[in-house]
């Protein structure tokens, strides 16, 4: 069965590049991004981790954790760690998942259940293991989307979609196209006029269906 937003993410037992976890333990009262890699030492991915790397302060800063997959062992992940380090100006301090035997990457959905780990696999074996899942402090999978292989991933977007699930979490209101974080939100239609007029007043009505007002908080 596929996973679906609002379900629970899996839990599993895993060796990282930081030590064994439980993805939930792990997690704990924080949001957490978990993305996944079909190899170690693929040109696309290695741009992605470094840039996930320069950019893992700005997650922080939203109480979210980052945590890498790959279909390798966990001492490939260190060799690969220098090479990203080298090539990328930033160094992977978030830990990496060694999935060498499928098991999250099956527990995901990524891979079919009958896909067997063995030496020789490549990363066309495992190509839909590119995907991105966004885990709020309730265990609940709040985003997920696989990509591509050969294209690389846009994180920025990752950032701009949990400000939205975040704020959209704390007050009744969503985010339309292309919402960056201190732009107009939209309220509702479950949120009556009355009550839009004493949380947000001043909101302006478009169409009685699209009412809009100033991002809250």
């Amino acid at each position: 069965m596929s996973l679906r937003i609002n379900d629970t993410a899996p839990d599993f037992e895993a060796e990282t590049t930081q030590g064994k976890i439980r993805f939930h333990d792990w997690i704990g009262d924080q949001w957490a991004v978990l993305f996944s890699h079909p190899k170690d030492f693929t040109p696309v991915c290695t741009t992605e981790l470094g840039y996930m790397a320069k950019i893992e302060p700005e997650f922080t800063k939203r109480n979210a954790k980052l945590i890498g997959l790959s279909v390798d062992p966990v001492a490939r992940h260190a060799d690969w760690a220098k090479d990203i380090e080298e090539t990328q100006g930033s160094a992977v301090k978030y830990p990496m998942i060694g999935d060498s035997d499928l098991v999250v990457a099956k527990l995901y959905n990524m891979l079919p259940a009958d896909e067997v780990a063995a030496d020789g696999r490549t990363a066309a074996n495992n190509a839909t293991v590119r995907s991105v899942f966004v885990i709020g402090p309730d265990k609940k999978i709040k985003l997920t989307l696989t990509y591509p292989m050969n294209t690389g991933r846009n994180f920025d977007e990752i950032l701009r979609v949990l400000d939205s699930i975040q704020l959209t979490a704390k007050h009744k209101v969503a985010t339309p196209v292309n919402w960056k974080n201190g732009d107009d939100v939209i309220i509702p239609p479950s949120v009556s006029n009355e009550e839009a007029a004493k949380a947000f007043p001043g909101f302006k009505t478009i169409k009685p269906y699209l009412r809009t007002t100033k991002q809250p908080g």
